[in-house]
């Protein structure tokens, strides 16, 4: 699987640093490692993609990966494997993701530093 690098010269060389695509929290990981446990055998992951839809156009996807596709970015983090769709990875740059769970509702959150717009429910974000 090709690996993708930051590359940055400095005084001393080129240093290569690696940014994931996507940061998980502890709460996000943890939440994806109970949700694997109760998943079919055939599931090697979770899968993020973006999609067009919601009052301010694009939206986060979440599903059941049951293979690699050749172009996903992988990420494993954490103990759990996370399948970047390769049309959202411009998309999903930098973003942190976390599972928040409050009295009557829980989902996973997308703090994504590239959106310019998120619609009033959160469903939906727009990037320019």
């Amino acid at each position: 699987m090709e690996q993708r690098y930051d590359v940055r010269c400095s005084k001393t060389g080129v240093k290569f640093i690696m940014n994931p695509i996507i940061k998980l929290s502890d709460s996000a990981a943890s939440r994806i490692k109970e949700i694997m446990s109760s998943a079919e055998k055939d599931a090697l992951g979770v899968r993020v993609s973006v999609k067009s839809g919601g009052c301010a156009g694009m939206s986060y996807v979440m599903e059941y990966s049951k293979e690699l596709n050749r172009n996903d970015e992988v990420i494993e983090d954490k103990g759990v494997k996370v399948f970047i769709d390769s049309a959202a990875v411009m998309y999903l740059l930098g973003t942190e993701m976390d599972y928040k769970k409050e009295e009557l509702s829980s989902s996973f959150v997308f703090n994504n530093p590239n959106e310019t717009e998120r619609c009033g429910c959160g469903e939906s974000f727009k990037i320019d």
